[in-house]
């Protein structure tokens, strides 16, 4: 039993970058679904999502704010962009270090809308029916958080939450809400789908590698 947990845990780097190897080339996007696939965990609170794309997605903007919002993909794409790379950091312990992320700073919606005097938060909520998230304006705001289309310099794809999703950067994963589809402006924090169960609705990863310091660039 010793002998075989030490060959599994020899051959455990081989086998992630054989999958991994197989992912970069899969034109099925099936690989992306795999508990080692690119380094990422696949996780969903529902059975099934629909899916979304250039003709169907559209995102909101809406709540506290002027001027309600709607955008499509392509609208998106359009906006001026920003491309972060930044570690990813799951609470339940998994990590992908240097992880491009690329889309819309989040404020530049925001400020498109115009937000009202009384807004103080934002709820994020997605097309797969349940899961929700929440920021204050004040961490909306910042330079880190974006409304991504790409990652891994790619196109979002389906399972890590395509065609566009939420990205926090200095904050556990779990804020970075998949398969974004309404941001609205609200007059409170609405706690989100995994802090009714418990899980701290200020989810900084801390500062031991400087991931809760606001970017000067």
């Amino acid at each position: 039993m010793i002998g075989l947990g030490a060959a599994g845990i020899a051959a455990a780097p081989v086998l992630q970058r054989g999958v991994e190897a197989v992912a970069a080339k899969d034109p099925t996007g099936l690989t992306d679904v795999l508990p080692a696939g690119g380094g990422f965990r696949y996780y969903s609170v529902v059975a099934s999502v629909p899916r979304k794309n250039e003709e169907t997605y559209r995102l909101t903007v809406d709540g506290l704010v002027e001027n309600k919002a709607t955008y499509t993909l392509g609208e998106i794409r359009a906006l001026p962009q920003t491309r972060l790379v930044r570690d990813v950091q799951c609470v339940t312990g998994w990590r992908v270090p240097d992880t491009p992320f690329q889309g819309v700073v989040l404020s530049t919606l925001l400020d498109a809308a115009g937000v009202r005097p009384e807004g103080r938060a934002i709820r994020f909520e997605c097309f797969d029916g349940a899961y929700s998230e929440s920021l204050t304006l004040e961490q909306a705001r910042r330079k880190d958080v974006l409304v991504c289309h790409r990652m891994q310099d790619k196109e979002l794809g389906h399972a890590h939450g395509g065609p566009v999703r939420l990205y926090v950067a200095p904050m556990y994963f779990y804020k970075s809400a998949k398969w974004l589809s309404r941001i609205t402006v609200t007059d409170k924090v609405i706690p989100g789908y995994w802090e009714e169960a418990g899980y701290d609705v200020d989810a900084w990863v801390g500062r031991s590698n400087g991931r809760d310091d606001e970017p000067t660039d």
